[in-house]
């Protein structure tokens, strides 16, 4: 394994922790309606938990509310359950075959709930990152002194894997930047 791979495999597995907070995020609550709220609940149906996307359609029809339709009607009441159980602060309501979700005005005080909420989501990616970065400064050594690589090509090696890290924490951080303004907007 040469330097450049495992710089390689190193920013591969930074990208997935950065993608891996994106999706977090999508899962946060703002002030209007988004089908990626309610995507990846995972409900129990036919005795195996399956996500909300693959039993039904959800669609928007207004900024402030979503509409599931169960492609099979006996799922509807595991869907609804499964979202009361999911924490949003909503409140799913049955109307004959689909289920209406209504999203209330958030308070200030909700809203800033929800920013200290995407904040730590945002640390826990830094810190994947990071230990990204660790694991692969670890055969760096590892492989320095196996392959007798160069002294300065190692120092190269070291310093383009924390330009990555630095990269892929700026990505982080502007994802933050971007959730938290999409929160506080009214």
């Amino acid at each position: 394994m040469t330097l450049d791979d495992i710089l390689l495999e190193a920013e591969e597995k930074m990208i997935k922790s950065e993608e891996a907070v994106a999706n977090e995020f999508a899962g946060v609550r703002t002030g209007k309606a988004s089908a990626s709220l309610v995507d990846n609940i995972q409900a129990e149906v036919y005795g195996s938990m399956m996500r909300i996307r693959e039993l039904a359609n959800i669609s928007s029809p207004e900024p402030r509310m979503l509409v599931i339709q169960p492609w099979d009607v006996a799922a509807l009441q595991p869907i609804e359950k499964a979202i009361q159980k999911a924490n949003l602060g909503l409140s799913p309501v049955i109307q004959g075959k689909l289920l209406r979700l209504s999203f209330p005005e958030l308070s200030t005080e909700r809203r800033l709930e929800f920013v200290k909420l995407i904040k730590k989501m945002s640390e826990e990616g830094r810190v994947q990152i990071r230990h990204h970065r660790r694991d692969a400064m670890d055969l760096f050594k590892k492989h320095a002194h196996d392959s007798g690589i160069t002294e300065d090509a190692k120092k190269q090696a070291e310093k383009d894997l924390q330009k990555l890290t630095d990269d892929y924490i700026g990505k982080i951080d502007a994802h933050v930047v971007h959730k938290e303004k999409e929160i506080m907007t009214v």
